[in-house]
């Protein structure tokens, strides 16, 4: 086990270098002046020169890669030149000095994502920190609908194959995977949010938070979480349905299927003790690629149903090119993909004994 952990912590990290590469080259050849940005339309030369020389945008751009690794490594380099970008502002970095060797000052710190250009110096793991949970709850509630809804349907699917039961429940999920979640977020939100809004008392938009009605606090508004959720979960319960119906078919001819069925077992017993778990591993797979990719996929459904997560301030970010926000936020998501990765393979081997890690 542990062996397996820290091959796929290598991997992890080769992979991480990869999209950090990427994500900084790729933003930093588009075309604008972040200096011109962060200052707005009212900028002197003065301005904009002093502000590339805080930021490091008047280096080459392999000098400002190695400052955007040194920023995001927790084991980092700085100058004691207040002047240089890598001092040791305590106004950039949290950290706790470990050494210095010359006018270099070895730390261990959190990663510094740096700056937003269009929130007046707010830091980026700030405008993360207070997103993401709200894109963690929408995702999680969506999952979940998808997981006990697909796992149901998918059973029932399986249990009346080629029936009229399995054969709507399939014509239904297909069209749910076909769906794309924009034009899903924008159909519920007319049609649940306007058209049948005295019956079902809900909001075309709205986020988890929202100001009461004499503005005076936030309150928790869970009914504004029903429909993103729901948009959101189509596509992976669709998928869930599919899987499930079709790796239950399959457990339900192997040999020891049929061995419990000889021991005496009720139909139900044998689905419920033997079927189903082995027919989940698939499912578990799926899931945790669907869960990752909610924290992505989220950006349409979070940006037309007003919910303030991760995915609506990429949306604001790309509209103004914050690319700070941008790169901090791909790199998160980026994160989370390898990190549940790691744990699916875990869980798959808990549910399969065959399965070996290694």
């Amino acid at each position: 086990m542990i062996g397996y952990l820290l091959n796929k912590i290598g991997y992890a990290f080769i992979t991480l270098i990869g999209v950090i590469t990427v994500i900084f080259f790729l933003f930093t050849i588009l075309p604008g002046d972040p200096a011109k940005m962060m200052l707005g339309q009212n900028q002197s030369e003065e301005q904009v020169l002093a502000v590339k020389q805080k930021y490091g945008f008047d280096k080459p751009i392999r000098t400002q890669f190695l400052y955007y690794l040194n920023d995001l490594s927790p084991v980092s380099f700085h100058s004691n030149h207040t002047t240089d970008y890598t001092f040791l502002s305590p106004n950039k970095y949290t950290a706790t000095e470990l050494f210095t060797l010359g006018q270099t000052t070895t730390v261990i710190k959190f990663p510094y994502l740096r700056e937003s250009f269009t929130k007046q110096g707010k830091k980026v793991t700030e405008v993360i920190l207070e997103t993401i949970p709200n894109t963690f709850v929408l995702a999680v509630s969506a999952i979940i609908i998808a997981i006990s809804l697909g796992i149901i349907f998918g059973i029932i699917s399986a249990l009346y194959k080629d029936t009229w039961v399995d054969k709507t429940i399939q014509v239904l999920s297909t069209f749910g995977m076909s769906v794309p979640s924009f034009f899903s977020a924008i159909l519920f939100a007319w049609l649940f949010g306007f058209v049948l809004y005295k019956y079902t008392n809900l909001e075309m938009t709205g986020s988890l938070y929202e100001l009461d009605d004499f503005g005076d606090k936030m309150t928790i508004e869970w009914k504004n979480l029903i429909l993103p959720a729901i948009v959101l979960g189509i596509r992976p319960l669709a998928v869930v349905i599919q899987l499930m119906r079709n790796s239950l078919l399959e457990v339900m001819n192997q040999d020891y299927i049929r061995t419990a069925r000889a021991k005496g077992l009720t139909e139900f017993q044998v689905i419920k003790n033997h079927a189903v778990k082995n027919a989940l591993n698939p499912v578990v797979t799926a899931i945790s690629g669907w869960f990752a990719s909610m924290l992505a996929g989220a950006v349409f459904v979070e940006y037309i149903f007003g919910w303030n997560g991760l995915g609506k301030e990429i949306v604001n970010a790309l509209n103004t090119l914050d690319l700070p926000v941008i790169m901090g936020a791909v790199l998160v998501i980026a994160i989370v993909f390898i990190t549940i990765n790691i744990f699916v393979d875990i869980i798959y081997a808990w549910l399969d004994p065959r399965v070996k890690l290694s």
